[in-house]
């Protein structure tokens, strides 16, 4: 296993994250102290995880994926030292969720406090802000005229951020978290954190973790090239699309027990007709080189200058098994150059 830098902390993180987010809903306890067993076994100690977990989001599975990664370290107290564990502040939105407010100082106290007795442990080491206060820049809000820019109050914003990272401090003051990250953020959004740390001696961001695939790559180069120039970890959430990578989802098929047999948001899950078509060619070509379609997603995510830590995330142990060995291959040297021969036929497949 590789290990990289996470930020300007002087954390080590495998290159590989584990994902958590189906721990609750498709996976139960046992699934889920297999899957962080098999993990450990090939070196990975990066976890990451949120209080808005398991998916699909609802109030009943609410908090459900941080309590089973409690429950394993309350019966596996020796091994909280290998893991480096990040979750999640829920951002505004969730009406069961702080009834859907934004975030504020006092709440990132208040859910830190509550994370860290789901979990069972005393530090969480890097707490991360799950989407912006502001609109958010995901869910497939990316053309032009989806969200406005103009007649923004940016002061208020600001104020908010900063209110923010009073509550972060504190919490880190406590020793109740060591560092502190962002989740679907923009280049701005990051920028505004380091500069308000800065100018008011607070601690400054050490990752961000975002969307980012074969089929979603809106944040090369600008926002990718913003992170390394200021040692922000770039962490890429959802590398397989939402499993779509995998080829599994060809011509409409919905295998059982899939995530888009329980949920499926058009635009976000890149179910297009275009994405569809390469999708076929990304398969076509794994089939050349003779590993399977995630793991030539998973290669060139983990391939692309800037990316840290990749957080994967599967349903089974054959599944993850496969995916911790897409970053293990032994690959061609013009691997890059086939896939993007593909890529520049569909620059924007979604």
């Amino acid at each position: 296993m590789k290990y990289a830098k996470l930020g300007s902390s002087n954390i080590d993180v495998s290159r590989i994250c584990l994902g958590t987010m189906t721990w609750g809903v498709q996976n139960n306890q046992l699934d889920a102290n297999q899957q962080i067993e098999l993990a450990a076994e090939h070196g990975i100690n990066f976890m990451d995880t949120a209080e808005m977990y398991a998916v699909p989001p609802t109030p009943e599975t609410y908090g459900k994926t941080e309590e089973i990664i409690g429950n394993y370290f309350a019966k596996n107290k020796q091994k909280r030292g290998d893991w480096v564990v990040a979750t999640k502040i829920a951002g505004n939105g969730l009406p069961w969720i702080r009834n859907a407010s934004d975030i504020t100082g006092q709440a990132v106290i208040d859910a830190v406090d509550a994370s860290l007795k789901r979990l069972q442990i005393d530090t969480i080491d890097v707490y991360q802000l799950h989407w912006p206060n502001r609109t958010s820049p995901h869910f497939a809000k990316h053309r032009p005229n989806q969200i406005s820019f103009t007649n923004v109050d940016t002061n208020a914003h600001k104020a908010q951020m900063l209110d923010i990272l009073q509550g972060l401090d504190h919490c880190i003051k406590a020793g109740k978290i060591r560092h502190y990250g962002l989740s679907d953020d923009t280049t701005w959004g990051i920028h505004t954190f380091i500069e308000l740390a800065k100018e008011h001696n607070l601690p400054r961001p050490v990752s961000i973790q975002n969307e980012f695939n074969l089929l979603h790559a809106k944040d090369w180069p600008y926002l990718i090239e913003h992170c390394v120039h200021e040692e922000i970890a770039y962490l890429p959430w959802s590398p397989l699309a939402t499993g779509m990578l995998s080829g599994k989802y060809l011509n409409d098929a919905r295998p059982q027990g899939s995530r888009w047999t329980l949920m499926q948001r058009n635009g976000l899950f890149r179910n297009t007709e275009t994405a569809q078509q390469a999708v076929a060619e990304y398969c076509q070509l794994a089939a050349k080189l003779g590993i399977t379609p995630s793991q030539l997603a998973l290669a060139w995510c983990d391939k692309v200058d800037g990316v840290t830590s990749t957080i994967i995330g599967a349903t089974t142990q054959q599944q993850l098994a496969e995916n911790i060995a897409a970053f293990e291959l032994n690959l061609p040297d013009d691997f890059m150059a086939q896939v993007d021969a593909i890529w520049r036929k569909y620059p924007l497949p979604y």
